[in-house]
């Protein structure tokens, strides 16, 4: 059978106490997404409203020097464009091999709290499928709950874009709250590597829990993420 991982993607395009246009971050789906679907992985993608998933423009210009990025963005838009409603897909965790969420700023803003992703992430876990995210998408899982109480990341070593990278961007004025913060917050041991934005993964609960720290993380993840299901 073909191996087959959800990408959920948000649906959050647009900051509008910074007047900025926002969405999720192109490598970090780009650069998985070339490590999977190279190994025979089907990507099916969701976002909460269904339909186009905003790309932040941001991205496109920072990595138009990327050719993995472009190759992805020319190439392959009716991912992003033509996405299914996360909801859709509750109750089917049986049917794919694992569940990733792409980072970029919009996840803050929706995925955090969307009960929907939620309970899906919550299906995944307790079908004992991996879950991944990379970058800002690792707030999708500070949220979570096991069947126990306690928090999915309680005591769990993960990573996600930190303050310290946060402040280069400037917009921690605009944003709900840090990841950073929000992770330290409830419990979970946040890791962060020794020099900002090189490449940083972490992998907890036997390959079942993997969090990248920035872009540059994205195809580490990909690779975990094809290991633990066996690629």
């Amino acid at each position: 059978m073909t191996p087959r991982v959800l990408v959920i993607l948000t649906s959050f395009g647009y900051i509008e106490s910074a007047k900025r246009v926002t969405g999720w971050y192109l490598p970090e789906f780009a650069h998985p997404y070339e490590v999977l679907s190279g190994k025979g992985v089907e990507i099916v993608t969701a976002s909460p409203k269904g339909g186009v998933a905003p790309l932040d423009p941001a991205s496109v210009e920072q990595f138009k020097s990327d050719p993995t990025s472009i190759s992805f963005l020319e190439n392959k838009s009716a991912l992003w464009e033509n996405t299914e409603k996360l909801s859709s897909f509750l109750g089917h965790a049986g049917e794919f091999d694992a569940l990733f969420y792409p980072g970029g700023y919009g996840p803050m803003y929706d995925l955090a709290t969307d009960s929907e992703s939620i309970a899906l992430i919550k299906e995944f876990v307790a079908a004992d499928k991996p879950v991944a995210a990379v970058c800002h998408g690792p707030i999708v899982f500070t949220n979570v709950t096991l069947p126990d109480g306690k928090l999915l990341l309680a005591g769990k070593n993960v990573t996600g874009f930190s303050n310290a990278e946060e402040e280069g961007v400037g917009l921690l004025e605009h944003l709900p709250f840090l990841l950073e913060d929000k992770m330290n917050e409830i419990g979970a041991n946040y890791k962060i590597t020794e020099k900002i934005y090189d490449p940083f993964v972490v992998v907890e609960n036997d390959g079942k829990l993997i969090t990248g720290q920035n872009p540059a993380s994205s195809a580490g993840v990909g690779e975990e993420l094809a290991k633990a299901i066996g690629l």
